[in-house]
């Protein structure tokens, strides 16, 4: 049987209407939703996502800002532009794209952006809501994941969770939330051992390396839900994801796709944290 395919683009598009909706309720009250995204440098990649960023902001109303800044530009000068940022009340939330150019501490830029505006969910203040079931905001990509998995009626309490990664931005966030939802998680990574015994059992597993086919059909459960948060190209410049996409979806119940899956809700749910930031700004006592 041949797995359902869970279409992040249709979802993100469904995502996005409701926050749209949101967006205006606000703006009949005075408010306009407002975002700002900083990119330093000219990596292509981070180019096009911040395009795409800015696109997504402009399709449900919210007023986006764009800040592109030269590579050289000095630590000091982009920390002076995020508290410029933060001191903005027309800004609600604050992106800062990854990675930043060698010369300027990623960390010490995220932990500049006020936890109130974390539109990542980056900011260790918020890192530790989550951690203590409290969420301020919640990363994007993870975010998504969830918002899939409750698509696709995945049921998570008292299921058994296989997440492949352990990064800050996707893997250790992921499991809280799976953690958060009832499921008994198990984190694989680098070091490992058996990774396919691990996966075997498990109902719901998250890739999330960086590595061109590392789970294959042997690997997965029959009617297991893969999510699969791999960006890649294989050999042949073609774009995939970390799972051996005709060989699993031929064995799992529900499987995303790359392109096309979690990429395009990871953007979804940004809207989601600007706007949310929005409205508990609007709706805080005077």
């Amino acid at each position: 049987m041949k797995a359902t395919l869970i279409d992040g683009n249709a979802l993100a598009q469904t995502v996005r209407n409701e926050v749209a909706a949101r967006v205006r309720v606000l703006a009949a009250e005075g408010v306009q939703t407002g975002l700002a995204v900083v990119l330093v440098g000219d990596n292509p990649a981070s180019a096009v996502y911040v395009r795409n960023k800015v696109k997504d902001c402009q399709e449900v109303g919210i007023h986006s800002i764009l800040d592109r800044l030269p590579a050289d530009t000095t630590e000091a000068a982009l920390l002076a532009r995020i508290a410029e940022l933060n001191a903005d009340p027309t800004i609600h939330g604050i992106l800062v794209q990854l990675p930043l150019p060698a010369h300027i501490d990623e960390h010490r830029v995220i932990e500049a952006i006020a936890p109130s505006k974390d539109a990542d969910g980056f900011h260790v203040s918020n890192v530790g809501l989550l951690m203590t079931g409290k969420p301020l905001f919640r990363p994007c990509t993870p975010y998504g994941v969830m918002k899939m998995l409750e698509h696709a009626g995945t049921v998570l309490d008292g299921a058994h969770a296989v997440v492949i990664g352990r990064s800050n931005i996707v893997g250790k966030p992921q499991a809280l939330m799976l953690l958060a939802a009832g499921a008994t998680v198990t984190i694989c990574h680098s070091r490992t051992r058996n990774l396919a015994e691990h996966c075997l059992r498990a109902d719901v597993i998250v890739a999330a390396v960086g590595k061109v086919g590392l789970v294959t059909a042997e690997m997965v459960k029959p009617g297991a839900t893969v999510i699969d948060v791999g960006m890649n190209r294989n050999a042949q410049g073609k774009l995939c994801g970390d799972v051996d996409f005709e060989g699993v979806s031929q064995v799992a119940g529900a499987i995303t796709p790359v392109p096309g899956g979690v990429g395009p809700m990871t953007r979804a749910m940004l809207l989601v944290n600007t706007i949310e930031a929005a409205e508990r700004r609007a709706r805080a006592p005077r």
